[in-house]
């Protein structure tokens, strides 16, 4: 709300020199709030004002004026601590997600400004596995969180629908495939002559040569090569709709590596024009030993294209397209290098919008046995994850709440909730182990607690008889100044700001992590308080407070990507 904004007013009134917007970033949350609501340390102001910080506190403590907003004062060494008054807190609060619903924790921070968000983006003709998960889901976060905070997000699923895999995959089709397997188990028979064409590649190498020869006809046209391309495109693609469908994941444009088959000659060109092309061994390069980087290859010996090419082709298109204010790529931290590579190529093209190119690296997904490979074959399905969250999610509802209302859709809700919630719940940057047990504990800080928590919270309100239409503003606020109610009123009050700082840091773990402490504090505060047993406006006000917290925890969720059942 706009309390540390009070609080900085006060605090620039009473000293000269230093201006409220100077003050406001300073302004803490104490870790005991037994030294206040809010705190602000004087260290900064000790240059400016060439005082020792503890003297500065006292001299604007003896000069402040109290906001109407604080009840109390004080000062500890270089701290001055700010107690709100709490009834004008929680009123501020309540009344604010009261006004927005479910637009509550929204706003204008992107004023409009477009982010392209790459993510998922699989290979296709192989089966869309477990190591897919994470890109394809902290991506999709972060689209929603950027479109609550004001931003146009634009969700492209960058297909790697082009390659040296494609001629392998038509040698295998060619020597160990036939049509009728293939349109009888369509991802599974190409994953399996795929991993086959590997490992006889293994004894004999010059399949490796006809499978270049086949990229060869491709890239020329052939209308056989071509055929089976888009045969094995179309069969990929049903594949990954069906788990895009499951997993609620929509994108706004699947333009793969093949869409800039026609455009990369133009920006070799141009790379070329700006004398940044070297030859070195018959290939093309960017010469980056100043930069400390390996040299980023443009062509092959053969005049092919590599992933560089196509990247840098497929940013000056969305800069052309999207105009926008920042391209953020969703991959496996060991993709490091390679965007450093190509970044610092555009940069040196002249583009100065190279700095708003940001690469969002993520930590890897196991079983805790190694990385996951499609080529050697140990590679987990994530129709089959996604499978058995569902079944072990409906075996716990048959087991503790047998009558419930659509048990297959909610048992579908809470265990693709609990995969999803699982792989957001850490910083991105660390490893996930997948441990079905663990993310489906309904009492841990997993998916299915923040879901029962907010259906406990429908629960409470349904048996009030109360929805959206009978919220109203008139409730007693200082009914509700008990330690409880005031924990769960913090923590509906960060809300916006955690959305903010989610996306500032590409991090949506602070929004998994945020829904999880609302949850637990609601807990406690429905554990403390007796909700329906209580009389008159303190019933009223309680409601009210659930009604707030599920209608956050339900935006919460949202963002995440993940369902809130009103029932469990």
């Amino acid at each position: 709300m706009d309390f540390k904004e009070q609080i900085a007013l006060a605090i620039s009134k009473a000293v000269s020199d230093v201006d409220k917007n100077d003050i406001i970033g300073g302004i803490e949350v104490p870790s005991d709030l037994s030294m206040g609501d809010f705190a602000f340390p004087c260290f900064k102001l000790a240059k400016v004002l060439r005082k020792a910080p503890p003297l500065i506190a006292k001299e604007i403590f003896e000069k402040i004026q109290k906001p109407e907003c604080v009840d109390k004062i004080d000062v500890v060494n270089a701290y001055i601590n700010f107690y709100i008054n709490k009834k004008i807190f929680v009123e501020k609060i309540l009344s604010k997600v009261f006004e927005l619903r479910e637009d509550y924790g929204k706003s204008d921070y992107g004023n409009g400004k477009s982010i392209v968000i790459d993510y998922s983006s699989p290979n296709v003709a192989k089966p869309f596995h477990i190591g897919h998960l994470r890109s394809t889901v902290i991506g999709n976060a972060l689209y929603n969180i950027f479109n609550s905070i004001g931003f146009k997000s634009v969700g492209i699923n960058y297909l790697g629908d082009w390659g040296t895999q494609f001629g392998k995959l038509i040698v295998a089709y060619k020597n160990w495939g036939n049509k009728d397997a293939v349109e009888k188990d369509d991802i599974k028979e190409l994953s399996r002559i795929y991993v086959k064409f590997h490992d006889e590649a293994k004894k004999n190498p010059s399949l490796d040569d006809e499978a270049r020869l086949w990229l060869v006809k491709m890239q020329n046209g052939d209308k056989e090569a071509l055929d089976l391309w888009r045969w094995f495109v179309d069969i990929s693609m049903k594949e990954f709709n069906r788990i895009y469908d499951r997993l609620g994941i929509k994108f706004d444009s699947y333009k793969g590596e093949s869409f800039y088959n026609d455009k990369m000659a133009a920006v070799v060109d141009e790379i070329k024009e700006k004398k940044l092309l070297v030859e070195s061994e018959g290939a093309q390069i960017v010469d980056l030993s100043e930069f400390n980087m390996p040299p980023c290859l443009i062509l092959r010996r053969d005049g092919g294209t590599l992933y560089p090419t196509r990247d840098i082709s497929a940013a000056l298109y969305r800069k052309k397209t999207y105009d926008f204010a920042k391209c953020v790529y969703v991959t496996a931290i060991d993709q490091n290098l390679h965007f450093a590579q190509w970044f610092k190529v555009i940069e040196l093209m002249g583009y100065d919008w190279s700095e708003d190119l940001v690469h969002v690296p993520f930590g890897l997904v196991s079983l805790g046995d190694g990385k996951l490979s499609t080529r050697s074959g140990h590679v987990v399905l994530m129709e089959d994850i996604l499978n058995s969250a569902v079944e072990k999610t409906s075996s716990i509802i048959n087991e503790k709440n047998p009558d419930l209302p659509d048990k297959d859709k909610i048992a579908e809700e809470v265990g693709i909730g609990a995969v999803i919630f699982n792989d957001l719940y850490n910083s991105r940057i660390k490893n996930v182990v997948f441990d079905l047990e663990k993310m489906l504990n309904f009492d841990g800080e997993t998916g299915p607690y923040v879901q029962y928590t907010h259906a406990r919270a429908c629960s409470i309100l349904r048996k009030a008889q109360i929805n959206d239409s009978d919220i109203d503003f008139d409730i007693d606020f200082g009914l509700l100044t008990d330690d409880a109610s005031i924990d769960v009123c913090r923590l509906l009050e960060e809300y916006p700001s955690k959305l903010i700082d989610s996306a500032q840091k590409y991090e949506p773990y602070i929004v998994t992590r945020y829904v999880v402490d609302l949850c637990q504090a609601f807990n406690k505060f429905y554990h403390d308080n007796s909700i329906l047993g209580s009389d008159g406006d303190l019933k009223k006000a309680r409601i009210a407070l659930v009604y707030a917290v599920k209608t956050v925890i339900f935006s919460g969720l949202s963002v995440l990507g993940i369902k809130a059942p009103v029932e469990m």
